[in-house]
C-alpha cells in the first residue's frame, strides 16, 4: 500500500466513523507560543479549551486530518535511520464527542483491519503522585484481545502542553514491527483530561506553584506518523526506504554516503514545504530555520560536486509526489524553484571564502564557528559537515550561547542609539541610512500598527501579522488572509487608518513582564521570540501591540497614509504596500 493510499484510507476510515475531515493547517501556526506547527492538534487547541465551538466550525465534535508538521529539535540528528524535520501526522480528534473506549477501538480497528497489521504491544500510564494509573485503558485493550500491555511513566506516556500552556493528559501508545523485526511506536493516543498553565518542561519538572486543572470537556488527540506507518505497512527497515523517500534519494549520486543522502532528502523536502507555506530564507524566526536547511543542502552539494539540477530534480519530485494532497506545492512551484536558485546563488558567493577561512583554522570551537556564521553565512550544520575532526569540540549548545551573547551585545547597542527598539539602521524590518530617513521610517512604523488593527477591524480577528519591511519610501506589511481584498475593503482600511491619524491619538509605552503583557490583549508577532520584559505600545484606544519602537508621540505626526498596492505574497498570505504623504 503506497503512502498516498495510506493517507486516504486513514481519512476515509474516520470519515465513516462520523469525523469531519479537516485540511492541514499551515506550517506557520496561529499559536504565538510556537515557531512552527509541530503536531496535528495545534490547529484544534482552542476546541479543547472551550474557546471555539467545533459544531459551529466543523459540524461535528470529532475531526481527522493529515497535518504537515515540523520539529526543529531534530535537525542535528537528521541522517540516522529515524529522525526527520518535516513529517506528516495523521490524527483523529474529539472535543467531548467520545472517550477512551471509542478512541482505542478506532485505533485497534484501523491498525488491524484497515491496515492488516499486527500490534506488538501497547503502553499505558503507570501513574504518579498527582495522576492515578490509567487502568481504564488497560481494561479496554484487554477486552480487544491485546495481551502485551506495558506501563511507563510521565516522561513517556503523559502528554504535556504544546507551547507555553495547554491541554494535557495520559497517553497510550501502539507499537508494530518493521521489516527488521524492530518494534516501533506508530501511534500515540492522548487523553486530554487536564489543563496545565505552563510548559511541558515545567510539568515534567514538577513546578510546585502550578497545578493540573481538570478540563470541562474530555478530549482525544491522536498522532500517527505517516512515515512510520508506511515503514510498517511497506515492510521496510527504515523510513528512508519507503515510497515517501526512496524516489527522492534515487535521484542523488549513488557514491554519496547514506547519511548525506538522507540529510539532502529530508532538508530539501522540508524546505520545499516551508516555502510553499510562505516562509522565505532570512536570519530571523522560521526564515532562519529554512536558511539553515537550504544552506546545509548547498554545502553538501558543493562538497560532493553535485550539479545544481540534481537538487532541482529532488524539489520537482517532492512537488509531484505531494502535490495532490497539498495543492499549495503545485501552486507555488515556480516560487519554490526560484527561492532555491536565489539562496544557492547568495550562499555560494561566500561559501568558498568561508571554506578557505575554515581551512586556515587549526581547530573550530564556538567562537570561530560564530565568526564563520557572521562573516560568511555558514550555519552550524554546515561548519560541522566540513571537517568532523576539526570541529569535534564544537557543540550546538556552545554555538547557541555564542549566538545569544552577540545578539545581546547588538541589542544593547541598538537600544542605546534608538531608544529601546533593538534595531539598527538596516535590519530585516526597518531600513534607514541617516537620521532624516529614520524620521520617515518612524512615521511609517507607527502607521503600520494602525494598518494592522484596521485590517483586523475590517476583515476580522483571523488577520495576523506574517512579516513587515519598512524603508523611508514605504511600509510593506504581510498578513494571513486567504483571498484578495475588494476595492471597498481596501478603501475602508485606508479611511480607518487616516481617521486615527486625524484624531491625533497619543502613542504610549508600558514595559511589562511578557505574561502580564499578553493578558492586556496586545497583538504580537507570533513568529518572534520575545524577552521576559516587553514594551507594549498603545495608540490611543485604537491599537495595542508588543513592540520596541521607534514611534511617533502622537498620530498627527504620521501624515496621510495611502495604500498603493495589495497583492498575494504566498499561499494564504496577502501583502499591502503603503506610503505616508505630507
Amino acid at each position: 500500500m503506497d503512502s498516498s493510499e495510506i493517507r486516504t484510507r486513514f481519512l476515509e476510515f474516520f470519515r465513516e466513523q462520523g469525523h469531519a475531515v479537516v485540511p492541514s493547517s499551515s506550517l506557520i501556526p496561529d499559536d504565538p507560543s510556537v515557531l512552527l506547527t509541530t503536531a496535528g492538534m495545534q490547529q484544534f487547541k482552542k476546541y479543547y479549551t472551550g474557546e471555539a465551538d467545533p459544531m459551529r466550525d466543523f459540524g461535528s465534535r470529532n475531526t481527522a486530518s493529515a497535518q504537515k508538521s515540523f520539529r526543529t529539535s531534530d535537525i542535528d540528528e537528521v541522517g540516522d535511520e529515524r529522525h526527520l524535520t518535516f513529517f506528516e501526522m495523521l490524527g483523529n480528534f474529539s472535543f467531548g464527542g467520545y472517550g477512551k473506549t471509542e478512541a482505542i477501538r478506532f485505533a485497534y480497528e484501523f491498525i488491524t483491519d484497515a491496515m492488516g497489521l499486527k500490534i506488538s504491544y501497547v503502553t499505558i500510564f503507570q501513574g504518579s503522585s498527582t495522576v492515578p494509573q490509567d487502568e481504564e485503558s488497560r481494561a479496554i485493550w484487554q477486552a480487544l484481545g491485546v495481551a502485551d500491555i506495558r506501563e511507563e511513566g510521565m516522561n513517556d506516556v503523559f502528554w504535556g502542553p504544546t507551547g507555553s500552556s495547554g491541554p494535557c493528559g495520559p497517553t497510550t501508545e501502539i507499537y508494530c514491527k518493521n521489516a527488521a523485526g524492530q518494534d516501533i511506536e506508530i501511534w500515540n493516543i492522548v487523553f486530554n483530561q487536564f489543563f496545565y498553565p505552563g510548559s511541558r518542561e515545567e510539568l515534567l519538572a514538577g513546578t510546585p506553584d502550578k497545578e493540573l486543572q481538570p478540563l470541562a470537556t474530555f478530549g482525544v488527540d491522536t498522532g500517527m506518523g505517516l512515515e512510520r506507518l508506511a515503514m510498517a505497512s511497506q515492510k521496510t527497515n527504515t523510513i528512508f526506504e519507503t515510497d515517501l523517500f526512496a524516489p527522492l534519494l534515487a535521484l542523488l549520486p549513488r557514491e554519496l554516503d547514506e547519511r548525506k543522502r538522507r540529510i539532502i532528502g529530508d532538508h530539501t523536502r522540508a524546505a520545499t514545504f516551508l516555502i510553499a507555506d510562505g516562509v522565505r530564507p532570512s536570519n530571523r524566526a522560521a526564515g532562519y530555520i529554512l536558511r539553515r536547511l537550504m544552506r546545509r543542502v548547498f554545502a553538501l552539494e558543493r562538497l560532493a560536486a553535485i550539479p545544481p539540477h540534481v537538487i532541482g530534480a529532488v524539489v520537482h519530485e517532492v512537488i509531484h509526489d505531494y502535490g495532490d494532497a497539498y495543492p499549495e506545492l503545485k501552486r507555488e512551484g515556480e516560487t519554490i524553484r526560484r527561492e532555491f536558485d536565489a539562496e544557492r546563488e547568495k550562499f555560494l558567493k561566500t561559501l568558498d571564502a568561508g571554506m578557505k577561512e575554515f581551512g586556515r583554522l587549526p581547530a573550530v570551537g564556538a567562537t570561530e564557528a560564530f565568526t564563520l556564521y557572521q562573516s560568511y553565512g555558514m550555519p552550524f550544520e554546515v561548519i560541522k559537515e566540513l571537517d568532523p575532526q576539526k570541529t569535534a569540540a564544537l557543540t550546538r549548545d556552545a554555538f547557541d550561547r555564542e549566538f545569544t551573547k552577540h545578539q545581546e551585545i547588538s541589542r544593547a547597542g541598538a537600544e542605546k542609539k534608538f531608544g529601546g527598539h533593538g534595531l539598527v539602521l538596516d535590519t530585516g524590518e526597518l531600513k534607514a541610512k541617516d537620521e532624516a530617513e529614520l524620521e520617515k521610517v518612524t512615521r511609517l512604523h507607527t502607521a503600520t500598527h494602525l494598518l494592522h488593527q484596521a485590517l483586523r477591524t475590517v476583515l476580522g480577528d483571523s488577520v495576523h501579522q506574517m512579516g513587515s519591511d519598512i524603508t523611508a519610501e514605504r511600509t510593506r506589511f504581510d498578513f494571513a488572509f486567504d483571498r484578495k481584498l475588494t476595492p471597498d475593503e481596501l478603501k475602508s482600511v485606508e479611511e480607518l487608518v487616516n481617521q486615527q491619524v486625524a484624531r491625533d491619538l497619543p502613542v504610549t509605552k508600558a514595559e511589562l513582564p511578557i505574561e502580564e503583557a499578553k493578558k492586556t490583549g496586545a497583538l504580537y508577532f507570533f513568529k518572534e521570540k520575545y524577552p521576559e520584559q516587553v514594551n507594549v505600545y498603545s495608540v490611543g484606544d485604537f491599537s495595542k501591540e508588543f513592540c520596541g519602537g521607534p514611534h511617533v508621540t502622537h498620530t498627527g505626526q504620521i501624515g496621510h497614509v495611502r495604500i498603493v498596492k495589495e497583492e498575494a505574497s504566498s499561499a494564504g498570505v496577502r501583502r499591502i504596500r503603503a506610503i505616508v504623504e505630507g
